[in-house]
């Protein structure tokens, strides 16, 4: 297939592992990074061999004569540059949370959808080998229809060492995490119906919530339970690891510590390790989150490539965003909210 050039719009902490992930991809070629402060666009394209650098947005996706931009800036700017895309023909792909709103998530979409222009959103948390690995497990229904299920992710990982900002959302661990770990549910267990959620503030020098709890009852009628905090300390603190476990009707399921996936039936228990893939690039800390960017980068490269929607269209991942926005009408009414 035709190799596909891009550019890359934002050049922060994400971007060089995204960089380094679309690398691992044949097929695409990044030819261009914009950067507000134009220093660190230079800094990250001569590490990376990028030949072209902009302080101008527009101006790049004028010159460039992209096939699709790579948007990995704050989500306060994302509308921004999705529309200016889409006004260049340039499909584009947004890191997650699309947007502050669901509102403007939806104009975005609906802009997207009238220029014809294909959206998707960079969310590589479903990509995640182990994630996968229990996908296959639970679609082979060996433990038979699921009735109950808990994701935990529960650890103490100083996030605001590299990415301070954080420390000033108002809203925190549920758009921030919760945009991954609700797309999981979604994913392992369909659409939620009805949500209940309550949140805590533990750190004190934080504006938002740093711990989470959401309730989801699932249109398949099984329960759904979704742990998040910043603030736990635990025995197995392996972040970025999510642990899940599952019942169903024929047994159980369980995604524990350091990748070992255990199914539990009536003839016993067996149990394999699903470690991620290595990556010379990826930050030993971030090893996990940091291999699953290539696997997702891959599926939005065919689906450009070959003019099919990719798992995590835009379309798709506005489902995981009403979600996330319901948990907070839930937090703050004190009450259960239905999803429409």
């Amino acid at each position: 297939m035709k190799e596909l050039r891009f550019g890359i719009l934002g050049t922060g902490f994400w971007a060089r592992y995204q960089l380094a992930a679309w690398r691992e991809v044949p097929g695409a070629k990044c030819v261009a990074l914009y950067n507000r402060t134009r220093a660190k666009a230079e800094k990250l394209a001569s590490e990376f061999g990028v030949p072209a650098v902009y302080d101008d947005a527009e101006q790049l996706l004028r010159l460039e004569q992209l096939d699709f931009v790579d948007i990995i800036t704050d989500v306060d700017t994302h509308s921004r540059f999705v529309h200016l895309a889409a006004a260049h023909r340039t499909p584009m792909i947004c890191q997650k949370p699309m947007a502050p709103s669901v509102v403007e998530a939806e104009r975005m979409v609906s802009f997207c959808e009238a220029e014809d222009v294909p959206f998707s959103v960079h969310e590589n948390w479903r990509w995640q080998r182990p994630i996968r690995e229990l996908k296959k497990g639970l679609d082979s229904g060996v433990i038979g229809p699921v009735f109950r299920a808990r994701l935990d992710y529960c650890n103490s990982f100083p996030v605001f060492d590299n990415q301070p900002f954080l420390k000033s959302l108002e809203q925190f661990i549920l758009t921030d995490m919760g945009s991954h770990i609700l797309d999981v549910a979604r994913f392992l267990f369909g659409e939620a119906e009805r949500v209940y959620c309550q949140t805590h503030q533990v750190h004190r020098d934080i504006r938002g919530e740093d711990a989470a709890t959401v309730v989801m009852r699932m249109g398949s009628g099984a329960t759904v339970a979704v742990n998040l905090s910043y603030a736990s300390r635990v025995e197995h603190d392996r972040f970025p690891e999510a642990f899940v476990f599952i019942e169903g009707e024929e047994g159980s399921m369980e995604l524990a510590p350091d990748y070992w996936l255990r199914v539990t039936t009536k003839a016993g228990t067996t149990a394999r390790r699903c470690p991620p893939p290595f990556h010379a690039w990826a930050d030993p800390r971030y090893a996990l989150a940091h291999a699953s960017i290539v696997p997702c980068h891959r599926d939005l490269l065919n689906a450009l490539q070959t003019g099919t929607r990719p798992e995590t269209s835009a379309a798709d991942n506005l489902k995981t965003l009403r979600l996330v926005h319901a948990a907070y009408d839930s937090a703050r009414t004190k009450s259960a909210v239905d999803i429409t």
